[in-house]
């Protein structure tokens, strides 16, 4: 276990609207909302020195998961204490990008690769035994994932056709052992090149719809899980969505981390617009401890982004943190 000493820190609210969400701070908090008083919590949580964070997700409670990039390793903590133990060992030429807890079962899902071949696992949250390990059928970068009720859905950031995999689930969430499916995106989704990220984050919208984000060419853009069709999302307000790596959802608020900047997080209000969506600009969170994060997670009350620090020197060595940021 290791609690180094974790980087100061200055919070910055940037865009057009960013005196509009300083004063929503106080008002819609979604532990405010709930009658709780959002917990105390460190300004950073410290992670091992080289895993090369790419991924997080949380649950229960303020406990943590982190994946990593280095040696596919999985570390779990919580983020009120800053503390952190190893839940699944990393392993030569394995890779850990996307991952989702789901409360229903206590897994952690986990996308990436070993080699060159995708795989996408069911990890236990409490033990780290891995309940099933789903190979994907020529996967190129499968990168974000989530959960509904009853499938797994991962994004492939470089494949050609753009697609989606999906991984059935049983009612009660337990994986089924079948072999993964996969839905073509197409619509007015911008088709990928195979070199530049395209599909990135995902999550499932209240109508059972999904919305992802498109690094290459920026925006939201609503998904029929049915068909793959997709449909882009008007954005109101702000500098628009010029990239995006991974996106949280707390309502109608969605996070979008670096959808306009290299070290912030977007924030979005969600509109149902009769069978589609709007979406409304409420600013963006940044902070002097950020440093290139990569995906957020809400917890205790706050946002908590994960810094994968892309491009630092010497990544191997380097050290990594996750920033609190606030909730809406």
């Amino acid at each position: 276990m290791d609690t180094p000493s974790a980087p100061t820190r200055r919070l910055l609210l940037t865009g057009a609207a960013a005196s509009i969400v300083a004063s929503s701070l106080s008002v819609t908090n979604p532990a405010t909302a709930q009658g709780r008083r959002a917990t105390p919590a460190p300004e950073t949580v410290s992670l091992p020195d080289g895993i090369r964070p790419e991924g997080i997700t949380s649950g229960p409670g303020t406990r943590f998961y982190v994946g990593s990039l280095a040696d596919g390793r999985i570390v779990a903590g919580d983020l009120l204490t800053g503390t952190w133990s190893t839940l699944l060992a990393g392993s030569a030429g394995r890779q850990i990008r996307g991952l989702f807890w789901d409360s229903r079962t206590n897994l952690v899902w986990a996308a990436g690769n070993v080699g060159s071949v995708g795989h996408v696992w069911a990890v236990n949250g409490t033990t780290g035994a891995v309940v099933q390990d789903t190979i994907v059928p020529g996967a190129v970068f499968l990168n974000d994932l989530v959960v509904t009720t009853d499938t797994v859905w991962v994004t492939d950031s470089r494949i050609v056709p753009d697609r989606l995999t999906a991984i059935a689930l049983t009612p009660g969430g337990a994986p089924t052992g079948a072999a993964p499916t996969f839905v073509p995106l197409g619509g007015d989704w911008p088709a990928g090149d195979g070199t530049a990220v395209n599909a990135n984050g995902i999550r499932a919208l209240a109508d059972g719809s999904l919305i992802l984000n498109n690094s290459r060419v920026g925006g939201l853009w609503q998904v029929d899980p049915a068909t793959g069709d997709a449909s882009e999302i008007p954005v109101s307000g702000g500098p628009g969505i010029t990239a995006g790596d991974g996106l949280e959802l707390d309502g109608s608020t969605l996070y979008n981390v670096r959808g306009s900047g290299q070290n912030e997080v977007s924030v979005l209000e969600l509109v149902p617009v009769g069978s589609t969506w709007v979406a409304r600009w409420r600013g963006a969170r940044s902070d002097e401890t950020l440093d290139v994060p990569s995906t957020a997670t809400l917890a205790g009350g706050w946002l908590w982004a994960v810094n994968a620090r892309f491009g630092v020197a010497s990544p191997g060595t380097a050290s990594y943190w996750i920033t609190r940021l606030p909730a809406r």
